[in-house]
């Protein structure tokens, strides 16, 4: 286990451009980020193609035994890694946050190196004999966000490791030292040039996106970027999993009692201060208990503490960068000038530092509103009302994005028949935003396409080889 201070040296350059990073909350410096350039990108692919080919003749139980070295290597460093992620995310170390993420960083190793993935034998009849395996990809590249740096680094980059690859990460520039540091940790039981961070700009994700000795991409991020990156890869006829936007619409049912799902609704539309991607962003309640669902979960967020990540009280932190404060404050702003009823926050302040905006909560809102139709990303939830399911079900389909879902009742039958109609990856019952590494994950409509975690997961970082006879 290193000290946080050894950690951060290690990950400092000692040479060549680098970059500050600031705390979110406080606006100092949290540490120095490295420059990389498109030609420090060629050089990591350049080792990893070298490396790949050794890596992926060790076969499954020799790669799982050293993924399990990694998962364990991490958890030695876990309060290490966690200080240094709420310092640079701003997310607190309590809560469903920071250690939590890094905790979940050894899980998903771990689910990654022992779920087993056989040959399967599609036909046996005596006359002709057909199985199923996957072959090693290469050498995958792996862009992540700034909202689960660490966590969503892990569920690219074990599955891949797992099928054989080898990996080249480009981390967020907004959180590019937590990537660093895990990369680190993990390099302990790696063999050289297998996993590499690259932290550059747009140019070097453009580059690992088009370049013609990686032959998957998996990228978690906006639809824009996406969008950007499909196109990128058609010259080279890349694999893609790619895990955009949402805009997760929750549906209560006239049955639920809000009392009990209070708590549930705050933490799935407020968890990292509602900055994930498969977070609940639009709640649709019945008329019959709009009120009091409204006041049960103003009552909720209204006791959860928000500042400073480092301070074990707070569960809340700031937004992680000035740009998405903005497009909260705007969205909110747009939705009291409509008219809409603010029952809690709205409010910020200014003049304190970092980019802390109170948890929000309005209600009386159209669908229409750019609060409901647009994804917020931050700390503020619209509560629309609805007067029957079809309705409900019809407003929460009318957008073009579909990750996730959930739906809320006292009947887990009913909740299941409604949440068949929703048009999302996954719908969860009573819960919101609860993935597990053995359980798929993807999105419907512009969310992306391909499946993350458990077999099928490590089915998509292989190449199907059918062996005939």
């Amino acid at each position: 286990m290193e000290t946080y201070d050894a950690l951060l040296t290690s990950i400092t350059p000692t040479s060549g451009a680098t970059r500050t990073i600031p705390d979110p909350a406080t606006g100092e410096a949290v540490g120095q980020a490295p420059v990389h350039t498109v030609q420090d990108l060629e050089h990591a692919i350049a080792a990893a193609t070298a490396a790949q080919p050794a890596w992926a003749a060790l076969g499954h139980e020799a790669r799982s035994a050293v993924l399990l070295r990694a998962a364990d290597a991490v958890e030695r460093s876990a309060e290490e890694l966690a200080r240094l992620l709420s310092r640079e995310q701003g997310k607190p170390l309590n809560g469903p946050n920071a250690r939590f993420e890094v905790g979940a960083c050894a899980a998903w190793l771990r689910v990654a190196a022992t779920t087993a993935l056989e040959p399967e034998t599609v036909v046996d009849d005596g006359e002709t004999r057909a199985e199923l395996h996957y072959r090693p990809i290469g050498v995958v590249g792996a862009i992540g966000p700034w909202n689960w740096p660490m966590m969503i680094t892990v569920w690219q980059i074990a599955p891949a490791l797992r099928m054989g690859n080898a990996v080249v990460v480009k981390p967020s520039e907004y959180t590019p030292l937590s990537v660093l540091a895990l990369a680190a940790i993990i390099n302990e039981e790696l063999p050289d040039g297998l996993l590499s961070v690259v932290s550059g700009g747009r140019d070097v994700g453009a580059r690992l996106a088009e370049h013609p000795a990686v032959g998957k991409v998996m990228f978690t991020g906006s639809t824009a970027t996406g969008k950007a990156i499909i196109k990128s890869s058609a010259d080279t006829v890349k694999r893609l999993t790619l895990e955009l936007g949402g805009n997760d619409a929750g549906i209560v049912l006239p049955d639920a009692d809000p009392k009990a799902i209070a708590e549930g609704l705050f933490w799935g539309a407020f968890i990292n201060t509602g900055q994930t991607c498969a977070a609940l962003k639009r709640l649709y309640v019945h008329d019959s208990t709009y009120e009091a669902v409204c006041a049960e979960l103003t009552a909720v967020a209204a006791a959860m503490p928000m500042g400073n990540g480092l301070d074990e009280a707070n569960v809340l932190g700031p937004l992680q960068n000035r740009q998405q404060y903005d497009i909260v404050a705007r969205l909110v702003e747009a939705a009291r000038e409509s008219g809409a009823r603010v029952l809690l926050g709205g409010n910020p302040n200014d003049e304190q530092p970092g980019n802390f905006y109170p948890t929000t909560l309005v209600a009386d809102i159209a669908n229409e509103n750019p609060l409901v139709a647009e994804e917020q990303f931050g700390p503020a939830l619209p509560i629309i009302r609805y007067s029957t399911v079809d309705e409900a079900v019809a407003m929460a389909n009318a957008v073009d994005v579909g990750l996730g879902a959930s739906v809320w009742s006292s009947d887990p039958d009913a909740a299941r028949e409604v949440a068949a109609r929703i048009q999302a990856g996954t719908v969860w019952i009573n819960k919101h935003g609860a993935v597990d590494p053995r359980i798929p994950f993807g999105g419907a409509k512009q969310s992306g396409y391909g499946l993350e975690f458990g077999v099928e997961g490590l089915k998509a970082l292989g190449v199907p080889q059918v062996i005939n006879g």
